[in-house]
C-alpha cells in the first residue's frame, strides 16, 4: 500500500506544522473499504481522535450505510466522544448530530419527485448508450437517496474487487456522468466512489457541506482537515478544497490510519 507521500503533491499532504481542531473525513476507501464496516485499527485510531478534537464524515453514502460502515461499530463510545462526531451523508446534502442520545438530523436538501424522474430516466439512458449499463449486478442499479441520486454500475451490495475491476481508472463512470450532465443543467452531476455517479441539487456537494459545517460548528476553515482518497479533478473530494480547506490525500484506509495517529500524537503533544 502506497502512502500519500509517494504521490500525492505537496500541499494535499499534513506535514505535522500544526494541529486541526476538526478533522473530516470521506468514507469509502478512506476510513473503510467500499460498503464495508471499518477495521479495528481503523476503529481504534477513530476512537483516539475523537479524545481530543470533533470529526466529520462527509460520503456519497446515506444515513443507513453510515450506520452499517460507521455508526454501529461506534456503540462503545460513550455520549461525550459520540456529540464530538459530525455526519454528512449524501455528499453533504445531510447532517446529522448526535442528540438525546438518538443520532438526528438537522438538514436535508431533497430533491422534488419530477428531479428524481429525470435523473433516473437520465441515468439508464445514457449508461445503455455508453454500454456500461450491467444486466447482472448485486442489487439495484439506481437509488432514490431523497437528497441524492446514485447510479451504482455493479449494484449497492456489489464486492470490493469487482468494484475495483469494472472501472480501475474511472474513465467509464467519469464518461457517464458528463453525459448525464448535459441532460440535467439544472442539477449537481459528479462521479462518486469506485462505480458510482451522484447527482445532488445544483451547487451541493461536498464543498457545501463543509461550508455548511463551518457554519454549524464555529470552527473556522482554516482549523480544520480534509483527508479523502478522491482529491483528483475527476473525484468526488475534489469539490472540498475550493472552501480553502487544508486537505490529505489518502490511498485508503490503512494510510488513513497512519496519519490519524499522526495527528493525535501531535494535538496530545501540544505542538
Amino acid at each position: 500500500m502506497p502512502t500519500s507521500t509517494d504521490t500525492t503533491p505537496a500541499e494535499h499532504v499534513w506535514s505535522g506544522d500544526w494541529s486541526p481542531r476538526l478533522v473530516a473525513f470521506d468514507l469509502d476507501d478512506t476510513l473503510a473499504p467500499s460498503k464495508s464496516a471499518l477495521e479495528a485499527p481503523m476503529l481504534d485510531a477513530l476512537t483516539q481522535l475523537l479524545e481530543v478534537a470533533e470529526v466529520c464524515v462527509i460520503s456519497g453514502g446515506q444515513i443507513s450505510q453510515f450506520r452499517t460502515q460507521l455508526i454501529d461499530a461506534l456503540g462503545h463510545l460513550d455520549e461525550e466522544h459520540l456529540t464530538r462526531l459530525h455526519l454528512m451523508p449524501t455528499c453533504g446534502t445531510q447532517y446529522w448530530l448526535r442528540q438525546d442520545g438518538e443520532w438526528r438530523e438537522q438538514y436535508a436538501e431533497n430533491l422534488t419527485p419530477e428531479q428524481i424522474r429525470e435523473a433516473f430516466e437520465s441515468l439508464e439512458k445514457r449508461a445503455r448508450e455508453l454500454g456500461v449499463w450491467e444486466e447482472e449486478t448485486w442489487g439495484p442499479i439506481l437509488e432514490d437517496r431523497g437528497s441524492q441520486v446514485t447510479f451504482s454500475a455493479l449494484g449497492q451490495s456489489a464486492p470490493v474487487d469487482a468494484k475495483k475491476a469494472w472501472d480501475p481508472d474511472g474513465a467509464k463512470k467519469n464518461a457517464l456522468a458528463a453525459e448525464v450532465a448535459k441532460d440535467l443543467p439544472e442539477l449537481e452531476v459528479r462521479s462518486g466512489g469506485s462505480t458510482s455517479v451522484d447527482i445532488t441539487r445544483r451547487g451541493i456537494d461536498k464543498a457545501y457541506g463543509m461550508t455548511r459545517l463551518v457554519e454549524l460548528t464555529g470552527i473556522p476553515v482554516s482549523d480544520m482537515l480534509f483527508v479523502g482518497d478522491r482529491l483528483d479533478e475527476q473525484g468526488n473530494d475534489y469539490p472540498v478544497l475550493s472552501t480553502g480547506v487544508r486537505a490529505h490525500a489518502v490511498h485508503g484506509w490503512e494510510d488513513t490510519e497512519v496519519l490519524v495517529r499522526r495527528v493525535v500524537d501531535h494535538i496530545r503533544s501540544g505542538a
